[in-house]
């Protein structure tokens, strides 16, 4: 499988246990299977970047998609919680950040690859209207969706590091590119506000609905 990581250096040897322990699946080497997004991400405003390939046989490497059965969005919620910071503007938020932490955290301490989607700014933002009573589980489910923000793949273990093989770097300026991620995620936001596009609907599930008929991770209303 090939892979790129974008970033404003070109890294041939990913470190095993470097780098920022509250990111979003915490301590990890974050990458994409799509190059065009490891170009968006690895440019700052005034920072040219390089789009980092590797390649990685995962055959042999524990792996699991949150993005697909039998994960639902509250264990990628879950572990977003775990790892990053979230501060609660209310006491309902306070209440869904615990009760999706103690019914949908699930154990991924022997994974060596996770696959979920990734929380910039505007998906964190989307997560938070979630936990705070604004948007159903439906609506998130669709926001998540939006802009094509992407995937994120997540070397997590020491095997994992030794699994990926560096294969070359492209240069990526930041005139050109940074404008694209822009405008990838305020085409994410404008959608997400859409009102038309994220109506509410009858029999809509929110986050009080789920804490007080106190919802597990297998109920089907959640799949």
């Amino acid at each position: 499988m090939k892979i790129y990581h974008g970033s404003i250096n070109i890294i041939k040897r990913p470190i095993y246990g470097y780098g920022n322990p509250y990111n979003d699946y915490g301590l990890g080497f974050y990458c994409t299977d799509d190059k065009e997004l490891a170009k968006e991400w690895s440019v700052t405003y005034d920072l040219d970047g390089y789009a980092n390939e590797y390649e990685i046989d995962l055959s042999n490497l524990k792996v699991i998609d949150l993005s697909k059965k039998p994960y639902s969005i509250l264990n990628w919620l879950a572990i977003l919680l775990k790892n990053r910071t979230f501060k609660s503007k209310s006491p309902l938020a306070e209440e869904a950040k615990d009760y999706i932490l103690s019914h949908y955290l699930i154990d991924y301490s022997d994974i060596d690859v996770m696959i979920g989607y990734r929380a910039d700014d505007s998906y964190f933002s989307f997560a938070r209207d979630f936990i705070s009573g604004t948007i159903s589980y439906r609506q998130l489910a669709n926001a998540l969706k939006l802009g094509n923000l992407g995937k994120q793949i997540v070397l997590l273990s020491k095997k994992a590091f030794e699994a990926v093989r560096y294969i070359d770097n492209e240069p990526v300026d930041t005139i050109e590119w940074f404008p694209k991620k822009e405008k990838r995620e305020l085409t994410a936001k404008k959608d997400y506000f859409d009102v038309n596009r994220n109506q509410r609907k009858k029999n809509d599930i929110y986050i009080i609905n789920i804490i007080d008929e106190k919802m597990e991770a297998n109920d089907e209303r959640l799949q």
